[in-house]
């Protein structure tokens, strides 16, 4: 039964990392190695369970099918595991979450600090991407995202909402042309995403206020935002972001006002993880009141 349940688990890591290496790092074992139990879960089943090309180890049509049973297998591990701790101990062992590179560094790294002092035995990881976190290839855990997926074996749940605003730095705005209207804008060096790479038509704020111009770009929230702070441009930020750099001000709040919304994401399967659950639900707590507490001071 152990080896089994070992084999399983280097089938999975194999399948949510795309290769020998990916997975030998996650399990802390030697790639090589790695490929031997792959080999010998394969002559055991009789079927390959993957297809090596280009882009790494892609699932055969016999290892799709073992995905989901052994995901299947690893849910009632940690069901039982939860259970013999008892749900009086508070929350341990590892829980990775996805988001957005904003949420990750300006909201979720208080609302997770509190959580841990809340469970001491549990270890947090944020994954902070520019792009869609990959539940079914396991990325994470949970995902944070700005829309809500509509595709694949997903439990959807609207987080909250947020909102946006045009800033720059006190600096900028003393050295630089007056900002009155939208007009004024162009005459202003703009920050904001690379258009080609922006992920979610929901982050395409520039295009929504009519600027088609970017002076300065990144994939990355954090990058835009210490270019605003150093005062080389307009960009849009969150408001939750606000406080964290007190020289920047908000412009033209009246005229342009963006809203928009976090939704929480878990694998369908999930659900039966009541450790995972009970983390859902002190995220949502958190993210939420965090949130009002910082947007109340921008």
């Amino acid at each position: 039964m152990r080896d089994n349940w070992d084999d399983l688990r280097i089938f999975l890591a194999v399948a949510r990392g795309g290769g020998l290496s990916g997975a030998g790092r996650v399990l802390r074992m030697d790639p090589a190695t790695v490929g031997r139990r792959v080999a010998r879960l394969e002559e055991t089943l009789g079927q390959p369970l993957f297809v090596k090309g280009p882009q790494g180890y892609a699932l055969s049509e016999a290892g799709a099918r073992l995905l989901s049973h052994a995901e299947s297998a690893e849910a009632a591990l940690g069901l039982g595991t939860q259970a013999v701790r008892g749900a009086g101990t508070g929350m341990s062992g590892q829980i990775r979450i996805g988001a957005p590179d904003g949420l990750a560094n300006f909201l979720l790294p208080q609302v997770c600090a509190q959580i841990g002092v809340e469970n001491p035995d549990l270890e947090i990881q944020i994954v902070a991407l520019p792009r869609i976190v990959n539940l079914s290839r396991r990325e994470a855990d949970l995902a944070i995202g700005v829309s809500a997926p509509t595709a694949g074996r997903l439990v959807v749940q609207k987080l909250t909402d947020y909102r946006l605003h045009l800033a720059a730095s006190e600096d900028y705005l003393a050295q630089h042309p007056p900002i009155r209207s939208k007009a004024d804008l162009s005459a202003h060096r703009i920050i904001g995403y690379i258009p080609d790479m922006i992920f979610d038509k929901e982050l395409d704020y520039l295009s929504e206020i009519g600027i088609d111009r970017v002076g300065l770009a990144s994939n990355s929230v954090s990058v835009q935002f210490h270019w605003l702070r150093l005062g080389a441009g307009i960009g849009m930020v969150h408001d939750f972001a606000l406080p964290a750099a007190p020289g920047l001000r908000k412009i033209l709040a009246e005229d342009i006002s963006l809203s928009r919304s976090f939704y929480l994401v878990r694998h369908a399967d999930d659900q039966r993880l009541g450790r995972l659950d009970t983390f859902a639900k002190a995220l949502v707590h958190g993210v939420r009141r965090e949130l009002t507490r910082l947007e109340g001071l921008s």
